[in-house]
């Protein structure tokens, strides 16, 4: 064990030393979490690409802020769902050291990009519904296809600036400082911001979807006092409800996903972890692509456009399916007439 002591530095800076993190013992933990990657991965990838398709297949859709950044958060889950399934299975379960410092930091970077772009992406979601929610008349004027474009393109600059600072040399090789329990080469002060910076995006998804949250809450209450207006009014009630529902799920599977893994990062800062923590801790990063597999689900699926629109593609595959299974048969009985004849 003591040649795996990840706090000796310049010295344990070698690609060999990378042994030390596979913290996968047995080959029923292997199966398992290829088996988690691989389910949660393509359902990922499959989601998340429908989403796309729908938004973009509709001109409608494709124009609004709002879908744009529903668009931003699925491409960031399927970038996030390829790289990590292919580099965490490839580096935990087939245990494959045969790439440099610079790979691994590379595929890293690729990671932490992709996640903290879909945070980010989840951020301007929640910030465009608080907008519309808190100065609904102002919110056309302030929220424009140009303007959410332009968050879209310093959020994902950001995201991609901040996941390459280990590659361009914030690392605990280049500055022989104290490299990361969970991580090869990563420094511990880098990991540190990495947690700050994800801490603020959560901290103010929450604080957006909880100010939504009370203000829906507020349109309930008044309209069940003033009782004016009777079908409006339900139709309205039973929009704030449904509102309400979804921002609880959105509350609920984000802490659920990213408690484990965050919670484990901070501890490993100021503590030394066991070998069983560090697979604790392989195992909840599953977690963060749960996240990934359910937030088109959450977003995109519960909204009514998007809803319409996949079920008029299922509808529309239904008959061209059943249009090719009546075609053979029409022929066939064609065929045989003339035969006949």
């Amino acid at each position: 064990m003591d040649i795996c002591k990840i706090h000796e530095n310049a010295s344990k800076c070698s690609v060999n030393t990378m042994e030390c993190f596979m913290v996968l013992s047995t080959q029923a933990q292997k199966i398992s979490i290829a088996m988690l990657c691989g389910l949660f991965g393509t359902l990922c990838i499959f989601e998340n690409s429908l989403v796309l398709y729908l938004i973009f297949s509709s001109p409608r859709t494709r124009r609004k802020p709002s879908y744009l950044f529903i668009s931003s958060l699925a491409l960031a889950d399927i970038l996030a769902s390829i790289i990590f399934v292919c580099s965490f299975v490839n580096f935990h379960v087939f245990n494959e050291t045969d790439f440099s410092k610079e790979t691994f930091l590379l595929q890293l970077g690729g990671v932490n990009t992709s996640f903290s772009a879909s945070l980010s992406s989840l951020l301007l979601t929640a910030l465009d519904r608080y907008i519309s929610i808190s100065r609904p008349s102002e919110y056309k004027l302030l929220m424009t296809g140009k303007r959410a474009w332009i968050a879209l393109g310093v959020v994902w600059v950001t995201c991609m600036t901040i996941a390459s600072l280990p590659l361009l040399g914030w690392n605990c090789c280049t500055l022989d400082s104290t490299c990361s329990e969970l991580f090869p080469f990563v420094d511990d002060n880098y990991l540190s911001s990495w947690i700050c910076f994800t801490m603020v995006l959560l901290g103010c998804i929450v604080y957006a979807y909880a100010h939504v949250l009370w203000r829906a809450h507020q349109h309930v209450a008044y309209m069940e006092k003033h009782q004016v207006q009777v079908g409006k009014q339900n139709t309205r009630m039973r929009m704030d409800v449904m509102l309400a529902k979804t921002l609880v799920m959105v509350l609920t599977v984000l802490v659920l996903c990213w408690s484990p893994v965050l919670v484990l990062m901070i501890y490993s800062i100021f503590a030394r972890l066991s070998n069983r923590l560090r697979k604790v801790f392989a195992f909840c990063s599953t977690l963060c692509l749960l996240n990934s597999m359910v937030n088109p689900i959450i977003y995109a699926l519960r909204s009514k456009e998007l809803y319409s629109s996949l079920r008029m593609v299922f509808s529309r595959f239904r008959r061209q399916l059943k249009a090719s299974e009546e075609s053979p048969e029409a022929e066939s009985t064609h065929k045989s007439s003339m035969i006949e004849t």
